[in-house]
């Protein structure tokens, strides 16, 4: 397998099982971790959880990656797109609100392939870093009901420090153009969870109010109101070797915080804010092959 389907555009050929290309991982699905998961927004998580299931290996190089086991440190363990798909059947029994593909970008074509002739009872959930290739993302149409993105940053010298991808704010406006164009507004069942639509993820990030404010101001420019969700979120705890990023070697100060949630709410973005409690190691997953 030649692989195109990130924005980094590599050419790899992952057919090997030790894997390569930017991502490290092989053409076959890697996974870290499938279970229920409650701290996602409510109208993903509901009362009993999202069924997440969570790749291995990135196209991002985000040096405070809070998953850094799986995105940079490669663990996980390969599966056949058979297991797969009863890894999905086993968290739909288990009560699962949304089937949701965490970090999925390099694993396009295995969601694809899973999902060209069988259609889970419930949404299927495309949860990414917002660093997609508008053709890869088409391939995925009338497959995926809800999606995720980030967006990370609208500054290319940003993206640059952080995320090893200047061309980041580029390719996530194109992507979440065209994530929207494919799931239009948001629509939600009896119960208020989502079934079709888009929410738009930031976290701010230490120093980057500004950054924050700009996206958020993206956001409400680009779209009508109530066509997307964004989602604010504060829960960036410093992880790792920061050395070569000092300025946010640090967690987050309630000014800041306070800041953009009040940027927030005098945009009338709707959505939803992020306590500062969540800021926690607790509310990231441990990463040992549950359910795999």
């Amino acid at each position: 397998m030649i692989c195109r389907i990130c924005p980094r555009n590599c050419g790899a050929d992952r057919s090997d099982r030790t894997g390569a290309g930017y991502c490290r991982m092989p053409a076959v699905p890697v996974l870290a971790r499938a279970a229920l998961h409650n701290w996602e927004e409510p109208p993903i998580s509901g009362s009993r959880g999202s069924g997440t299931i969570f790749f291995s290996g990135c196209s991002l190089g985000c040096v405070f990656c809070q998953n850094k086991a799986i995105s940079h440190q490669n663990f996980g363990k390969a599966v056949t797109l058979e297991r797969l798909r009863t890894i999905c059947e086993e968290l739909i029994a288990q009560g699962a609100h949304n089937l949701n593909f965490v970090n999925p970008t390099h694993y396009a074509h295995v969601i694809a392939a899973l999902l060209e002739n069988w259609r889970p009872p419930v949404p299927v959930v495309f949860n990414t870093g917002g660093y997609d290739s508008v053709d890869t993302l088409r391939k995925m149409e009338g497959r995926v009901d809800i999606y995720l993105p980030d967006l990370k940053y609208l500054d290319g010298d940003t993206a640059r420090r952080y995320s090893a991808a200047p061309d980041y704010p580029e390719i996530a406006q194109k992507a979440i153009r065209e994530m929207v164009r494919q799931t239009g507004p948001c629509r939600f069942d009896h119960n208020g969870l989502l079934l079709n639509g888009t929410i738009i993820r930031h976290l701010i990030l230490p120093g980057q109010v500004r950054q924050a404010k700009a996206v958020m101001d993206w956001a409400a420019r680009e779209f009508e109101p109530g066509t997307v969700l964004f989602s604010l979120m504060s829960q960036y705890t410093p992880w790792g070797n920061l050395s070569a990023c000092p300025e946010i070697e640090r967690r987050l100060r309630p000014g800041e915080i306070r800041a953009a949630q009040d940027y927030m709410k005098n945009l009338s973005l709707a959505g939803f804010i992020q306590e500062r409690t969540s800021a926690r190691e607790e509310y990231t997953p441990p990463f040992d092959l549950t359910g795999i």
